[in-house]
């Protein structure tokens, strides 16, 4: 139950940082944080909580993580689902949150920094694209987080690599989906904002967990003896 609670608060601070950054901050008239912004608070809410509760949990945050790292060998199918569970129930719990806040000066929520395609991604991008985009940025992003939590790696750096590795896919990400790799921060922000968001939905549960497990697969096979 301790590592369960670990991922539900550090899947928690994943979304309420990522998105709340997104929802509020990201376009502040004349001082907004912008795409760049965005994407560091991503990264700098994995990197704090890898390191402050990545002992208990391993601090996945992130479904498709959990899955990734069973198709890497390195955790057993059992742990799977009660990690799932908490995961989505601490992101939902985040965009509760976010919701009381969004909503606190009369605003209406808009977009809630939801994944999206076609007409629903900020850049307009296809689905076919986000499709790609979502398989090579889960895959590059588990390849990461396998390298860098592995044995003959370096100590005391996973949480640093994770972070920026996080960063980065986010940069090059944001404008064609907002960027998921995360089926959690998808679902949490899809429940609240209905409608299309719950219609293109299954492209963000479904394709960073298919990246994931080839990455996983992939990572088993180049480390091996």
């Amino acid at each position: 139950m301790k590592k369960n609670l670990a991922e539900f608060f550090g899947t928690f601070w994943l979304v309420l940082g990522g998105c709340g950054s997104a929802v509020l901050a990201a376009g502040f008239p004349e001082v907004g944080i912008g795409l760049v912004g965005v994407s560091l608070a991503f990264g700098l809410t994995v990197l704090t909580i890898a390191y402050a509760l990545g002992h208990i949990s391993g601090a996945h945050l992130n479904p498709a993580v959990t899955i990734g790292l069973w198709a890497g060998g390195r955790i057993e199918a059992k742990d799977i689902l009660p990690y799932l569970v908490f995961q989505v129930l601490g992101a939902v719990a985040a965009a509760g949150v976010l919701y009381v806040i969004v909503t606190g000066n009369g605003s209406e929520i808009g977009g809630f920094a939801a994944n999206g395609y076609g007409e629903h991604s900020p850049g307009g991008y296809s689905m076919t694209a986000a499709i790609v985009t979502e398989l090579v940025m889960t895959f590059m992003f588990l390849i990461i987080i396998l390298g860098a939590t592995d044995s003959k790696a370096p100590a005391g750096f996973a949480g640093l690599a994770i972070g920026l590795g996080l960063t980065l896919i986010h940069l090059i990400s944001i404008p064609v989906t907002n960027t998921s790799v995360n089926p959690a921060r998808s679902i949490s922000q899809a429940l609240f904002v209905g409608d299309w968001a719950l219609a293109q939905l299954w492209l963000f549960i479904l394709i960073p967990i298919v990246g994931a497990v080839l990455a996983g697969m992939v990572y088993k096979y180049l480390s091996s003896e």
